[in-house]
């Protein structure tokens, strides 16, 4: 059995339930992880799936009858701020913009209840030539300023259909209590 992603297993289950019939997943940059990972296990789990461009999911979302937008998450805290991939905040605001329930599917592990909100998250900071390089060749200005974090943070607001963890699905305000009287 192979090891999946949190959010790729919500997909499979919603798949096998019949909830499910096709799924689009970003090509995640710079690193390409949607496009290595998660469609390697879309098609491994025979999901129907289209891998599209970062910025073209917000087209998706207005054109190709998205009806629920599920991401992961490297960490949750206590206001149930998120901090994931970078690009999921702007997922976030674009199913919020078009009515379309936004989830994150997160390990109970993943939450840290000792960070109160986003602002409290140190984001990574990447290398400027995993944008100006590729394969070792330059294809940027020189001289031209980069910014390339690796996370960012979508606020609680915007995930409105719920945080999914092996605990259960919460809204956002309710997860600190969820967590809570299941640790004690």
């Amino acid at each position: 059995m192979a090891s999946f992603s949190c959010s790729t297993g919500v997909i499979r289950s919603l798949h096998t339930l019949g909830r499910l019939d096709h799924a689009f997943c970003t090509e995640t940059r710079p690193y390409n992880q949607g496009a290595r990972l998660t469609a390697f296990e879309l098609v491994y789990e025979q999901i129907p799936a289209t891998l599209i461009a970062d910025s073209t999911a917000a087209a998706a979302m207005a054109h190709r009858g998205v009806s629920a937008v599920i991401v992961g998450a490297d960490r949750v805290v206590a206001n149930g701020d998120t901090a994931n991939k970078v690009g999921t905040y702007q997922l976030a605001i674009a199913a919020k913009h078009h009515g379309i329930p936004f989830y994150v599917a997160a390990p109970s592990s993943s939450c840290d209840l000792h960070l109160e909100t986003g602002r409290d998250i140190v984001i990574e900071e990447r290398p400027g030539r995993e944008l100006t390089d590729v394969n070792g060749v330059r294809i940027a200005a020189p001289g031209i300023g980069v910014w390339n974090p690796a996370f960012d943070v979508t606020p609680h607001n915007l995930i409105t259909g719920g945080i999914i963890t092996e605990l259960g699905v919460f809204a956002p305000e309710e997860l600190r209590a969820a967590l809570s009287t299941t640790v004690s």
